[in-house]
């Protein structure tokens, strides 16, 4: 099966080979002049080579002849030692990429300069004395001989230390100089399988019960008006599908009801997770039927006015109340145009380009229009307010509650950090009766921000924190950006003058770990006016019920597990027992339906490492609190990857990734990020990451994943493939 699996990969190496070189050929052909050739510049451009100390080296081993171009031939020439070559072929390349005088050996000094552009090209950013330490621990390593320099055969030797390094070398050449990278298509579910099954089976069966229902009423409607013509019945049927969809869209939004229902056995049976979806879907189905309705209807009116005995013109059928058409004074006409006006709008409004461009307040001011709908549809159809009535009043009881909770009392934010990657870190005063479980996210609303708009936020602090809520907001839209440049300033409005006292006091009242030592610019006791609406549930409730569970978070989509984190190991902590005469620990045997966790992946992948800054306090904290459990039985298991890294994969990082890991293994810390776990380069390769998982076998493994809408379809593809639930966060 290996043998059959290393023919595989050599294939597919090949090929990509090939269609590589046949890429570099054609840029090769489109920068080159009449001369047909290209300088150094031509050649940064043909390679899009980004470091500019790696693309100097590589022209200059490719100018086999040194006069200061490259034809076709000595690239191709080089390129196929790179693809066809044997390991000590490409290793020799590499030492002499290293070697930047030529006079065959590697000093320190060449190793530094190699070092410094492998951090620059994977946007590491380390001091001076980082760097010093790193090229020190790789030099000593490989230079067994204490000669002062590196030779060919020493840095063969060294190379042969670290698995998987020498095999990097026999990869394909395509890896050593990457093309741009082209957009990659997101896998497909394969609906047919048991897998999919298993995790949409919720989902498949309410849109199967949905289409269902659409069909008996359209039925039901149109064959009650089969004798006034097909236009007629279809506008009908549609009409009375309109009827249940503009009444119960609303009912998917009750995010209290469904805060309740996440506590109870229906939890297990209906798709409370995917009631954003739903409602978007709903969204699309009532714009196509009011399509559809009025389609038929002017049909209608234009049949009716071509015929001799009608007193009416098209105009007045469709513009006026002359006709008597509808329940309330004729209104239908008006109504209907009306209301087609008012959803198309609403419909434009909503489109993911109008809210996640900075334009929010778009979205919700239009999106308010649900209520002179309604009013237009009571006046509309005769039979729409008794479809209404009972999820109206679910709806307005909500509201009315919200409204009041939320107003209430106004809150205080009582301290702001302003975090790396502008993120804003919001300490809010914590109500007395305000309870929520890890994971839960509430409506922010800060007056002096914006005085009509509520946002959805993560709570980031854990329900054992009895003090603050705390909040983290990353800055990615006009009101998140207003909220951290009003922080910027130096003594920004509204901010307590008598910050060494209050601050004195609030360490007394409380204990808390530190998110990121803080200076005077980026940390501000304030006394804000803000009001919150909540909390509400999330798909994440369902981990402390889980047996093994894989959090994963992109980005900014770590805060739910913020709090999870931090609930996890409050209850591991409590769950803890030492002997006072022997300090032995052991865990308590009896679990509780809260706690059935035994075993929880934390992966955290960001984009540069300055991305891992506002977080890592706390997941230090956390890295202590399991220091003396054994490696094979600890509780919490962290997986950092940063992809904008040079991957192992690649030539240029392989000296880099030895010199962090030699370092990581003396200090017993990651140089990046300052945490035990490794910070690996590149992107997760899905299927090793689960295929460990699996191997663990800790229990029935569940995937809560939090981020961008692309990573969460590949996600999918790979739990289906492992049998594993998939939950994804979505407020």
């Amino acid at each position: 099966m290996a043998f059959v699996r290393a023919i595989v990969s050599d294939i597919m190496s090949a090929k990509e080979d090939a269609k590589w070189l046949q890429w570099v050929t054609q840029q090769f052909e489109t920068i080159a002049g009449q001369d047909r050739e290209i300088n150094l510049q031509e050649f940064k451009t043909a390679l899009n080579v980004k470091e500019s100390f790696f693309a100097e080296r590589f022209f200059t081993l490719f100018d086999s002849d040194g006069s200061g171009t490259i034809t076709l031939q000595e690239l191709q020439e080089a390129l196929t030692l790179l693809i066809h070559g044997n390991p000590m072929d490409k290793l020799k390349f590499l030492f002499q990429v290293y070697d930047v005088d030529g006079n065959g050996s590697i000093d320190a000094d060449e190793l530094r300069t190699v070092l410094q552009s492998c951090l620059l090209e994977s946007a590491i950013s380390l001091s001076e004395e980082k760097l010093d330490q790193l090229t020190l621990a790789l030099f000593e390593s490989a230079d067994k001989d204490c000669s002062g320099d590196i030779t060919f055969e020493e840095l063969r030797d060294e190379l042969q230390r670290f698995p998987g390094v020498m095999e990097n070398l026999t990869i394909s050449a395509a890896h050593w100089l990457k093309p741009p990278a082209t957009k990659r298509h997101s896998p497909r579910p394969r609906p047919l399988t048991s897998a999919y099954w298993h995790n949409h089976r919720s989902q498949l069966l309410c849109l199967a019960a949905s289409t269902g229902l659409h069909v008996l009423l359209f039925a039901l409607a149109a064959s009650a008006h089969r004798d006034r013509g097909v236009s007629v019945m279809v506008a009908k049927g549609c009409g009375q599908c309109l009827n249940f969809d503009c009444s119960f869209i609303a009912v998917l939004m009750l995010r209290r009801c469904l805060t309740w229902l996440r506590a109870t056995w229906l939890a297990q049976v209906l798709p409370l997770d995917q009631n954003i979806q739903f409602h978007q879907l709903m969204g699309y189905v009532v714009v196509g039927l009011s399509l559809v309705h009025t389609v038929a209807h002017v049909v209608n009116f234009a049949l009716q006015a071509r015929s001799e005995s009608s007193p009416f013109q098209f105009w007045e059928l469709l513009l006026t109340t002359r006709p008597g058409i509808g329940w309330v004074h004729g209104l239908a006409s008006l109504t209907g145009v009306a209301l087609l006006l008012l959803l198309l709008l609403m419909f434009a409004c909503s489109s993911a380009c109008i809210r996640r461009s900075g334009h929010f307040e778009v979205f919700y001011w239009t999106h308010l229009a649900y209520l002179p709908m309604w009013l237009l549809l009571i006046l509309h159809g005769p039979n729409f307010w008794k479809w209404l009535l009972v999820p109206g009043i679910l709806f307005f009881l909500e509201k009315a509650v919200g409204l009041a909770v939320s107003r209430m009392a106004a809150l205080s934010i009582v301290e702001v950090n302003l975090l790396p990657s502008k993120v804003t870190h919001l300490l809010i005063k914590r109500p007395l009766l305000f309870n929520y479980r890890p994971g839960d996210y509430l409506y922010l609303n800060i007056p002096t921000i914006a005085r009509y708009e509520w946002h959805p936020f993560t709570i980031s602090s854990a329900p054992e924190q009895k003090d603050t809520i705390w909040l983290h907001i990353r800055s990615e839209g006009q009101w998140t950006n207003r909220l951290y440049e009003s922080f910027k300033v130096t003594d920004p409005v509204h901010c307590d003058s008598k910050r060494l006292s209050r601050s004195l006091r609030m360490r007394r009242s409380q204990r808390r770990p530190q998110v990121s030592e803080m200076t005077p610019e980026n940390h501000q006791l304030c006394n804000i006016k803000c009001y919150i609406d909540g909390p509400y549930g999330t798909p994440t409730r369902r981990i402390f019920a889980s047996e093994h569970a894989v959090l994963i978070g992109a980005g900014i989509g770590i805060t739910p597990f913020a709090s999870i984190l931090q609930s996890i190991m409050y209850r591991y902590q409590k769950r803890k027992h030492i002997c006072p005469n022997c300090q032995h620990c052991w865990m308590e045997g009896i679990q509780d339906d809260d706690m059935k966790l035994h075993k929880v992946d934390f992966i955290w992948i960001n984009r540069d490492q300055r991305s891992f800054e506002w977080f890592v306090s706390l997941l230090t904290k956390l890295e202590m609190d399991q220091a003396k459990e054994p490696q094979e039985g600890r509780f919490l298991e962290l997986h950092m990857y940063m992809t904008s890294a040079l991957g192992k994969n690649d030539m240029k990082a392989i000296g880099l990734q030895m010199a962090l890991d030699l370092v990581a293994k003396k200090e017993k810390k990651d140089s990046i990020t300052g945490l035990q776990t490794r910070t690996q380069p590149g992107r997760p390769d899905w299927s090793k990451v689960f295929q460990k998982v699996a191997a663990e076998k800790k229990g029935k493994v569940q995937v809560f994943f939090c981020g961008s809408p692309a990573l969460a379809k590949v996600l999918k593809v790979h739990c289906e493939q492992f049998g594993f639930r998939f939950f994804q966060e979505n407020f």
